[in-house]
């Protein structure tokens, strides 16, 4: 359920390295995340461009509960954005891992990357 070659959040993000562009990561929700925010009828996404810094907030995701933040997993600028997303929003929920993923950064700090949990402590994480 929770790829292992992927890293995570605490806020049930999700990278995965490398992302299409040269040096960055794409940036998803896990599942965890879509099926507690069920049924996604709206994403905003942030802007091709904007720097983005760890731990803040840098969209949203509107489902038929709730408006939910995403955060950003990483400081570094944002290179891609999912536009599919627009028309289709339900691909998060749908493919979280695949084509549900939200934009694409370049870490300011590739570190940054590896100091996030791997698959098994992301699990861990929510049994506690």
């Amino acid at each position: 359920m929770y790829p292992e070659d992927l890293k995570y959040t605490s806020e049930h993000e999700w990278l995965r390295t490398p992302g299409e562009t040269e040096g960055s990561v794409r940036v998803g929700i896990t599942h965890y995340a879509q099926d507690a925010l069920g049924d996604i009828v709206y994403v905003s996404l942030p802007e091709v461009g904007a720097t983005i810094e760890a731990g803040s907030t840098c969209g949203e995701l509107e489902s038929t509960k709730s408006v939910s933040d995403v955060y950003a997993p990483v400081t570094g600028e944002v290179v891609a954005r999912n536009d599919s997303l627009d028309a289709t929003p339900e691909l998060v929920n749908s493919d979280p891992y695949g084509g549900g993923w939200l934009f694409e950064v370049v870490p300011a700090d590739s570190g940054d990357v590896d100091a996030l949990m791997d698959a098994a402590a992301y699990e861990a994480s929510l049994d506690s």
